[in-house]
């Protein structure tokens, strides 16, 4: 196998510390096969291609690991709702929110929805992404909910990426099942989750724990069947209220527990005791005007590794930029630039299960880097709208 060898570039690994400055000619990256082989100064250069990197920034490829990047039709209305004053609460009471894209997904084959789909892709791909967590969750019905996953697989298949599905249909009561909840849960999200499992089309388990969803003692036969299943679960929780469902992920082992601006301290004792990461979603946070920040200190003090995410959806975080995340992540919620790199890195793998694969510049991992015409990533997160990405190189590949 062809061997590569990246040299005069200022590497920052994200591996084994909250490193945010690069060291300028002291590393080097070898890849072969679609892997980091080495790393390390002035490696050997028998037989291997020199790519010279002209002394940019390089740092591995970011991950986005919290998305609903497949759905159908369009909630600008919603924002003008935002704007006149109403909460997204009450908006989701009068039919808005979450259900109201539900009709428009439905209506799509999955092919209309990986089409749909795919000019979000694209923008995430052109800012150096090269792993994407989807969700299903607009199809609130077996069939639609599979072919949300069929359209994420599809993705896959037409564009350079590693995409990680997850089973959402616990995201909101469907229009036909208004007061049964328990029945919805039973007879959509379980059964289901059985068929995309069965179909393969699963890697993790996720639901939506607030008052206008899901309670915790309604989620636990669906994170039971999760576990019978041998699926890892996450969920959305703390994000308008504390409902107690980012202590219930963590007694299941959750990957990730998502938004928690309504988190407390004690939840990031026990998000850190169960090795379950923070993803922050500022998008949201944004999109809602927000007040109550995410609990950082605390995630913090107790260890607790925090990601950051586009949350990309079509209501409430429109969001397709893994860079803007970022600046968000720093100017709303005050993570500094080293932890703002890791959150899209590091920790966004170990959210998705992914720390043995990717998210890191290290022998053995993935040759998933991103290569920045940048000399020190507080440039990457302190700009706005402007895109330094030199190159993407996605399993050994130059992109």
């Amino acid at each position: 196998m062809p061997t590569t060898l990246y040299t005069n570039v200022r590497i920052v690994t994200c591996d084994g510390g909250v490193e945010s400055e690069p060291r300028p000619g002291a590393l080097e990256v070898e890849t072969r096969g679609g892997r980091i082989t080495a790393l390390g100064p002035r490696l050997p250069r028998d037989g291997a291609r020199i790519v010279d990197c002209g002394g940019r920034l390089m740092t591995p490829a970011p991950i986005d690991c919290h998305t609903h990047l497949v759905f159908g039709g369009d909630r600008a209305d919603e924002f003008e709702m935002r704007l006149d004053g109403i909460a997204y609460e009450e908006i989701a009471r009068r039919g808005g929110g979450i259900r109201a894209s539900v009709a428009a997904t439905r209506a799509l084959s999955v092919e209309e929805l990986a089409a749909a789909a795919l000019p979000r892709l694209d923008h995430l791909l052109a800012e150096g992404v090269t792993t994407v967590e989807i969700k299903s969750g607009y199809g609130l019905a077996v069939e639609a909910e599979l072919n949300m996953l069929r359209a994420a697989r599809r993705l896959a298949q037409i564009r350079p990426v590693r995409v990680k599905t997850t089973w959402l249909a616990a995201h909101a009561v469907a229009p036909e099942y208004a007061g049964r909840a328990d029945d919805y849960l039973r007879e959509v999200a379980i059964r289901g989750l059985e068929a995309a499992h069965a179909e393969g089309l699963v890697d993790a388990v996720d639901a939506f724990c607030e008052g206008i969803a899901f309670t915790p003692a309604q989620l636990a036969p669906l994170f039971a069947r999760a576990r019978a299943l041998g699926l890892p679960v996450k969920i959305h929780s703390e994000q308008l209220s504390h409902l107690g469902g980012t202590a219930f992920a963590a007694r299941h082992g959750a990957l990730s527990a998502d938004h928690l601006e309504h988190a407390t301290e004690a939840d990031a004792a026990l998000m850190a005791a169960s090795g379950t990461v923070a993803t922050l979603l500022p998008g949201a946070f944004y999109m809602l005007r927000e007040k109550v920040v995410p609990p950082v200190r605390a995630f913090r003090a107790h260890g607790v590794p925090m990601a950051l995410s586009t949350d990309c959806n079509p209501g409430t975080s429109p969001l397709t930029s893994i860079l803007m995340a970022m600046n968000m992540g720093a100017t709303l919620f005050g993570l500094t630039v080293a932890e703002c790199l890791l959150a899209v890195t590091a920790h966004a793998a170990r959210a998705l299960g992914l720390q043995d694969e990717t998210g890191r510049i290290a022998p053995g991992l993935s040759a998933d880097l991103a290569l920045w015409d940048a000399e020190r990533p507080a440039q990457l997160v302190a700009r706005i709208g402007f895109n330094p990405l030199h190159a993407r190189i996605f399993n050994g590949e130059w992109q």
